[in-house]
């Protein structure tokens, strides 16, 4: 028997290679309202929701609206389509998919957002669900990302594990009293990761294959 019955992805930095198209689109961002990009390290928002990164440098919650929505036009003209997946994601896709895993997402990019790249790179047909933030603050940060898809009645009885890149992965999954695996391919560290106790750390996809598929 395996270990689990269905896997949690997070999407940028664990499925898609989605830096080029976030990191431009934040510098198109900061400078619409008046912040030099140059003078920020970027790749430190490859992952956490869009509002809490703007918040870091807006204090007024209609100026961090202004952001998401300038962050939000820019991405879907131009950001999401400069993204590709990481070598050996469709691989690990098949397989799982062949071994009965079921599989959903659960990322930080609004489900609105996230679906039409995922369809656009041929992956979107992989997950029974394309689990992800919603536009308004209702589902804004990843463990309510996480809580909302484990909520899907074909997840009931699962033993669920979740993966992904960054702190906010492994601390969702926590919180939502679930496995969580890092992956050390993406835009985290192996000191963000570990600090959370992850089931394997993964350094491509074979090996997380590997990991999901033992019994």
């Amino acid at each position: 028997m395996l270990m689990y019955d269905a896997v949690l992805f997070d999407v940028d930095g664990t499925l898609l290679h989605s830096r080029p198209g976030i990191c431009d689109t934040f510098a198109y961002a900061f400078r619409a309202m008046g912040i030099d990009p140059d003078k920020i390290d970027l790749s430190r928002y490859l992952g956490p929701p869009l509002r809490q990164s703007f918040a870091e440098h807006f204090r007024s919650e209609a100026d961090v609206e202004k952001a998401v929505t300038l962050y939000r036009t820019r991405y879907a003209q131009r950001g999401m389509h400069m993204c590709t997946p990481f070598p050996g994601v469709v691989e690990m896709l098949n397989t799982l998919q062949a071994a009965g895993i079921l599989m959903a997402t659960a990322t930080s990019k609004p489900t609105a957002v996230v679906t039409p790249i995922l369809q656009e790179q041929n992956l979107g047909s992989y997950f029974f669900r394309i689990g992800g933030a919603s536009l308004d603050k209702s589902i804004d940060t990843k463990t309510a990302v996480i809580h909302s898809v484990l909520q899907d009645p074909r997840l009931q009885g699962k033993r669920v594990l979740m993966v992904g890149d960054r702190r906010d992965d492994m601390e969702g999954a926590s919180s939502c009293g679930i496995d969580a695996a890092g992956v050390l391919y993406g835009y985290g560290s192996r000191e963000e990761l570990a600090a959370w106790n992850p089931v394997t750390l993964a350094l491509d996809c074979a090996a997380l294959t590997d990991f999901i598929l033992r019994t």
